[in-house]
């Protein structure tokens, strides 16, 4: 995992943000803020053993500067012009972002000219022909009761240089990105672009990861949404499976490469029975296997089953000739939970054992609601460090948070690898006591 590379060696990873250039001008940000220097910084681990080892070896910790408005600012408002896309697949919450930033820019900073570009990247693309729309406070007013994005999204690699030309050709001087791994990366990119043409263009990513598995910017908005919504199938799958003899209620939730929502949810509902994630390969066959933790839980005379499955566990078990990817170069996974229908349905039929699963797909249910309770909270708190991480220059980073701290943090690191859910954490022993699958897995 990277937090241990980083812990190793943290010389050999960047934490400094790039800055546009020397802030000279006044906030207009009223005089009781409490403003941040940009020499305070944010320890990456305050574990006392390892900072005195640092000491000890004349190492710098590796720390993150502090997001937080400041009192000298480099973007004039008067002179400003921002944009604000949402790329990627739908979130609890985006709508919340998109209100926050026009909030924050127009009130606190007197911007007027925000502009939402449509359908993410695409809409800096003159040739898709999507307008960008002007968002004032009253437009954005109610948004957040509402799930999806005003804006639109898409998938997919756009031209770098050509939407660093639509960004010049509207004098836009701010961007906000929000979206996940690969919307960051791209950012990346066009920061990278703007600096090699000598612009003064900020460009600030919002994190958007309904799967959680960003590093370093702690709990991405959309995930606390997702566990709750998540949790409601979970228990009508278990009314499902009580309803039969033998009945089994299967649930796919997202997660791809990382399986931070089954294993959440199964914490949040503990009717859950058997948990599968991404980082630990199972088997359907044999005395370990998927069918035999079946066929255990039911002879020790419990009468249904309930397993969440996230939608890229299992994908070495599922045979097929072509891997395909998406707009935007994602590996599309096989549909675990339909493969996993099948087969446990054709395992107890060959068993001569009764069996009925019922299969639930939720996905799309989940991720097109209205963020809840401290979801709602956490976009708005990003969103107002990125409006002030822009205004004060900052540029090719996302803005993270580190305990109760938020903080700016180079895309380059946040986007280097996957974030996992750690096998030996005590996220994943929660859901070994919750659950008591490892009793059906493995005989005693």
């Amino acid at each position: 995992m990277i937090v241990e590379k980083v812990l190793k060696n943290p010389e050999d990873y960047n934490f400094n943000i790039d800055t546009l250039g020397k802030c000279s001008v006044k906030t207009p940000i009223h005089s009781d803020a409490r403003f941040i220097d940009d020499d305070s910084r944010v320890l990456m681990s305050h574990d006392a053993k390892l900072l005195n080892q640092y000491i000890k070896d004349s190492v710098v910790p590796p720390s993150f500067e502090s997001a937080g408005p400041r009192k000298k600012i480099f973007h004039d408002p008067a002179w400003s012009r921002a944009a604000i896309c949402t790329c990627g697949g739908l979130c609890p919450g985006l709508n919340d972002v998109i209100k926050a930033l026009v909030q924050i820019l127009h009130f606190d900073y007197n911007l007027k000219n925000i502009y939402g570009i449509r359908y993410g990247y695409r809409g800096f693309i003159p040739e898709f022909g999507h307008s960008p729309i002007l968002l004032t406070p009253e437009i954005v007013d109610d948004i957040h009761e509402q799930g999806g994005t005003i804006l639109g999204s898409s998938r997919g690699q756009q031209s770098t240089e050509a939407i660093v030309d639509t960004l010049l050709r509207m004098n836009i001087n701010m961007v906000f990105c929000v979206g996940g791994d690969g919307t960051l990366r791209a950012a990346h990119e066009m920061a990278e672009e703007i600096k090699a043409r000598g612009q003064a263009i900020s460009v600030v990513g919002i994190p958007k990861t309904i799967d959680n598995d960003l590093n370093f910017v702690g709990r991405t908005f959309g995930f606390e949404t997702a566990v709750y919504e998540a949790s409601r199938f979970i228990s009508l799958a278990h009314n499902e499976a009580k309803g039969a003899v033998n009945g089994v209620g299967l649930v796919k939730l997202m997660g791809r490469d990382s399986g931070f929502i089954a294993a959440y949810t199964a914490l949040a509902n503990s009717l859950v029975n058997i948990c599968l994630i991404p980082e630990l390969p199972f088997t359907l066959e044999g005395e370990n296997g998927l069918f035999k933790a079946l066929e255990r839980r039911f002879d020790m005379g419990k009468d249904h089953a309930v397993i969440v499955v996230a939608e890229g566990a299992g994908q070495d078990l599922i045979k097929d000739e072509e891997q395909d990817v998406d707009a935007s170069g994602n590996i599309l996974k096989k549909d675990v939970g339909i493969f996993l229908e099948d087969k446990i349905e054709a395992h107890f039929k060959k068993i001569e054992k009764e069996c009925s699963v019922k299969y639930f797909d939720p996905s799309y249910a989940i991720r097109s609601i209205p963020a809840k309770g401290t979801d709602a909270i956490l976009c708005y708190l990003l969103a107002v460090n990125a409006a002030h991480a822009a205004m004060a220059g900052k540029t090719n980073c996302v803005i993270g948070q580190m305990g109760s701290t938020f903080v700016h943090v180079p895309i380059a690191l946040a986007t280097k690898e996957r974030q996992k859910l750690d096998k030996h954490s005590s996220i994943w022993k929660g859901v070994l006591d919750a659950t008591r699958q490892n009793d059906y897995f493995y005989a005693k």
